[in-house]
């Protein structure tokens, strides 16, 4: 099976999702609509399809044109019922192209916060591999609104955490690809002045990171599963 990871920045990649996809006995290609390059392949000659994280917000259409593109590119993939998985930015973009509305969250959420599952992820193929509660990497500053007939499977004090919508779609707030290398590489390079303290953050990512990184193979792994039953022939 083919995989398509979306991708918004050189930073922001796949992380240890990528080794989950390997592992399984899958290709990774990584794309992005800023690169204005064409998709590869068709669509749906993948099995798959990872909405990953970037620096901009999801209504900076104006400061990122192309944003517009992956908007109607994410309306197709909808459609077409791919399983499609978005992470941060991605889960905002999910929602943003079914119609929910993307804004600036109450407050950022730049760091480790608590995140807990909602009834609903009880039985869900994704989330339910997942505990009732844990401590999440997160780093955003825009959140979302839940998409009509879509279900909220985890939330924080600020904002939904995760949902599904319809079968085959899935997006999380948190960033449960994240590796050791990547956080530290956002601190550095990061133009904003931070909410948090940076060397603070490192110290607690240094030490959560081996669990957390633990909770997001699993996730993967649930997800590709279920795009592998979707993919297999009847």
């Amino acid at each position: 099976m083919d995989v398509l990871a979306v991708i918004h920045g050189e930073s922001v990649r796949s992380g240890v999702f990528g080794d989950v996809v390997a592992e399984r006995g899958h290709r990774l290609e990584e794309w992005s609509l800023a690169w204005e390059t064409p998709l590869p392949r068709p669509l749906d000659a993948y099995g798959a399809v990872l909405v990953f994280g970037g620096a901009m917000h999801a209504d900076q259409d104006l400061h990122h044109p192309w944003l517009r593109e992956e908007d109607l590119f994410l309306h197709r993939l909808l459609g077409l019922h791919t399983p499609v998985l978005g992470i941060c930015l991605g889960a905002q973009l999910l929602a943003k192209a079914a119609h929910a509305p993307v804004h600036p969250a109450s407050q950022a959420e730049v760091g480790w916060f608590p995140v807990e599952l909602t009834e609903a992820a009880m039985d869900d193929p994704v989330l339910a591999r997942l505990p009732q509660s844990f401590v999440a990497f997160q780093w955003h500053y825009y959140t979302h609104g839940l998409p009509a007939g879509a279900v909220e499977l985890a939330r924080s004090d600020a904002c939904t955490q995760a949902f599904r919508l319809g079968a085959n779609a899935w997006g999380v707030q948190f960033h449960p690809e994240v590796t050791l290398a990547q956080v530290q590489g956002w601190i550095e390079e990061d133009e904003e002045p931070l909410p948090v303290d940076g060397d603070a953050l490192l110290t607690e990512t240094r030490a959560r990171i081996e669990e957390w990184n633990a909770l997001g193979r699993s996730l993967c792994a649930a997800f590709v599963e279920t795009a592998e039953r979707v993919a297999a022939p009847v």
